[in-house]
């Protein structure tokens, strides 16, 4: 999928799930979102863990899944 076509958004971590999957609460205050790991993230060994600040890309297709790409330093 190109680039351009991703919908980009902060929120929080709020639960850790199974197999690196993590239910994130959106700043907005509204919605969850299901989220895994981008794979830079995976292969940078980088440790979410629930109250983590974290962006998202959304796909516009779904809205209700998204991948960590960045976790903001706190």
């Amino acid at each position: 999928m190109p680039k351009r076509d991703v919908i980009e958004v902060e929120g929080t971590v709020v639960e850790s799930l199974p197999n690196a999957m993590f239910l994130v609460k959106l700043n907005d205050g509204e919605h969850q979102v299901m989220a895994t790991l981008a794979g830079k993230i995976r292969m940078n060994f980088v440790r979410i863990v629930p109250g983590d600040k974290v962006r998202l890309e959304l796909s516009p297709y779904d809205l209700t899944r998204g991948r960590i790409v960045w976790r903001n330093r706190s």
